[in-house]
């Protein structure tokens, strides 16, 4: 007996489109009220950079790379001494309408009651030693924390974290002050830290997690997702036994300029893997 099964087939590929286009509808409902949502003291912001910045923050909680800590930043687009960040809020959490603007100096310019990160600090000098960073990442990657407390350093393993390559520096809060509770919680500690990370576009903080900085959000999320990738990578490398070929920095280099080329790639197919998560 033979079975037609070109109608179950058929019937497949039309719940598969309509479900694209239900996502789709999704995002875009989203967008429209977070655009509607978009608080006084944020207009002139544009609407898809705030897009960015929360799917970039849900992306990062739902790898594991942010968990109920870390934050994600923009420097504001027509003023370049101030930056947009969610007030204090699990980043699987955060909305457009909990995006805030601060001065350099990590003031709130409308704080409206709303509580604050303590480390809004390591964004505000990062944004003030940095004309070119666009987008700052903090996050207490699991995958880097052992690299951030021994002497072995951080290496690109392959391709995607090849910004890696041009080296990765590890700051200690306790050479320059003390013992501390490890937070980056003042201006001066900030500036430490964004010495330590000089032109680099990632740095270790020891025993915390590390810092990501890229020319816009998507590509600050890649680098903070990529660092987390390939710290575990490596370290599973080592555990081989035997020499481990990293790329060079001249690989390095070549290979991130691909990466900017492709990032949208990448960024749609995650943006999809978090869509459900934007209607709650």
């Amino acid at each position: 007996m033979k079975f037609r099964t070109q109608a179950p087939r058929d019937a497949i590929k039309a719940l598969a489109r309509l479900t694209a286009t239900a996502m789709v509808a999704l995002l875009a409902g989203f967008l429209e009220t977070s655009a509607q949502a978009q608080p006084a003291s944020m207009a002139g912001v544009d609407a898809a950079l705030l897009e960015d910045m929360v799917v970039g923050s849900r992306i990062l909680a739902d790898f594991g790379v942010l968990d109920g800590f870390g934050h994600v930043s923009a420097r504001h687009p027509t003023n370049p001494n101030h930056f947009l960040m969610s007030r204090s809020l699990a980043p699987a959490l955060v909305t457009a309408d909990d995006i805030m603007e601060f001065d350099l100096d990590g003031n709130a310019v409308d704080a409206s009651g709303r509580s604050l990160f303590l480390e809004r600090f390591i964004h505000a000098e990062i944004y003030r030693a940095r004309p070119d960073v666009m987008s700052v990442v903090h996050t207490h990657s699991p995958g880097v924390i052992p690299f951030s407390v021994t002497k072995v350093p951080l290496q690109a393993m392959f391709h995607n974290p090849s910004f890696l390559a041009a080296g990765v520096p590890v700051w200690d809060i306790r050479k320059d002050f003390g013992e501390t509770n490890m937070l980056v919680s003042n201006s001066a500690i900030g500036k430490s830290l964004a010495q330590a990370l000089g032109d680099k576009p990632v740095v270790l903080m020891r025993g915390h997690g590390d810092v990501t900085v890229a020319p816009s959000v998507k590509m600050a999320v890649f680098r903070a997702y990529y660092t987390d990738v390939n710290a575990k990578l490596q370290s599973q490398a080592i555990a081989l036994g035997g020499a481990v070929n990293y790329l060079t920095p001249g690989e390095g280099e070549k290979a991130d300029k691909t990466n900017f080329a492709v990032i949208d790639r990448i960024w749609n197919l995650w943006k999809m893997r978090i869509l459900p998560t934007l209607a709650k």
